[in-house]
């Protein structure tokens, strides 16, 4: 073996460490997940160095994304010029069964990262630069901030159709409704001077725009998702690549003659994204433009509205990475062209 391979199940507050190398696997137990824990982490792999006589051997941490408690523990490995590893959950439980594997405990969840980690090409994970850091957690705190108002909205709606309620409720819902309005008001602003202060996410927006069915709603999201994919890729991937990793690729289902069930998406990526991507694809046919040709062509064909607006959504993710890649603005001519052949 080539390698080191560390496999690291995330919790909040501790995680557990599985090896694997070149004299076979080890379970090092649980880690604080805190500096002095990941310190300790450093500590027992030089140790395993020496006793595997593996000096020479890059190291590979591999850990499950887990509600960005384990980027903490991802960003020191990558200082300490460990290869670092994020893969998707799904995919290393499917592994796992095809294994054999299906008990899930944490120590076994750690063994089974170390060992996905050598038996599949690690998909290399780097730490965002600052300003997109700075867009993604500021774009999160939104949603979060949506997510609030509209729940307590819901309950405000909910109480008035009551026929009698406690008056400190009301009061309480207007104000914390009030409160909501005025942190989302800030976030967004907030989000709109970043991005203007920093010249090369700005002009990427700008050209974004250009195509149908990005506007101000969903355009910082798909600048966020389109730079994490340039960053991810060192500036190298395909939009299929793109299109699998947003979860718009598609996927059939036949078995035989007989078995056929209808196509879907993988939904492998965020579904945020995916939504806002397809939210776009509804409003972009509504105008004049490449798009809206394309979906009256799938349509046309049969095919059915939702499924026309999810491939809208996918043609809205092409484009925008081909407008990002090539730093340029959208050309409806040539758009037109590639709808009518591939429609």
């Amino acid at each position: 073996m080539d390698r080191l391979l560390i496999g690291a199940d995330i919790a909040k507050d501790t995680f557990e460490v599985a090896a694997y190398g070149p004299s076979g696997e080890a379970t090092w137990g649980e880690f604080c997940n805190t500096p002095a824990g990941f310190a300790q982490l450093a500590d027992r792999l030089a140790q395993a160095r020496i006793s595997w006589d593996a000096a020479w051997a890059p190291v590979l941490l591999v850990l499950e994304p887990t509600g960005g408690y384990e980027l903490a523990l991802a960003a020191f490995g990558h200082q300490q010029g460990w290869q670092v590893s994020r893969p998707n959950p799904k995919r290393v439980r499917d592994w796992a069964k095809s294994q054999g594997r299906r008990a899930k405990t944490d120590r076994l969840d750690a063994r089974v990262l170390a060992r996905y980690g050598a038996s599949q090409p690690p998909a290399r994970w780097r730490p965002l630069p600052v300003e997109l850091s700075e867009l993604d957690s500021l774009l999160g705190r939104q949603d979060e901030l949506q997510q609030m108002l509209q729940a307590e909205r819901n309950r405000q709606a909910a109480l008035a159709r009551q026929p009698a309620s406690a008056r400190l409720v009301v009061e309480s819902l207007a104000a914390m409704i009030t409160t909501l309005e005025g942190g989302l008001a800030e976030i967004a602003q907030a989000i709109k001077t970043h991005i203007r202060t920093h010249a090369r996410l700005k002009a990427k927006l700008g050209q974004l725009r250009t195509v149908p069915g990005i506007g101000p709603k969903n355009g910082p999201y798909i600048l966020l998702l389109l730079s994490r994919w340039e960053h991810l890729t060192d500036g190298k991937g395909e939009a299929k690549g793109l299109v699998a990793y947003t979860g718009l690729d598609p996927q059939t289902y036949e078995s035989g003659t007989s078995v056929h069930r209808n196509a879907s998406i993988s939904r492998m990526g965020q579904s945020q994204t995916r939504r806002l991507l397809y939210m776009g694809a509804l409003g972009g046919v509504r105008g004049q433009n490449p798009l809206r040709e394309f979906y009256q062509r799938l349509v046309g064909r049969g095919k059915a509205k939702k499924l026309a607006l999810t491939a809208g959504a996918r043609k809205i993710l092409v484009w925008a990475w081909a407008v990002y890649r090539h730093d340029t603005a959208f050309d409806p001519i040539r758009g037109r062209s590639k709808v009518a052949v591939q429609a």
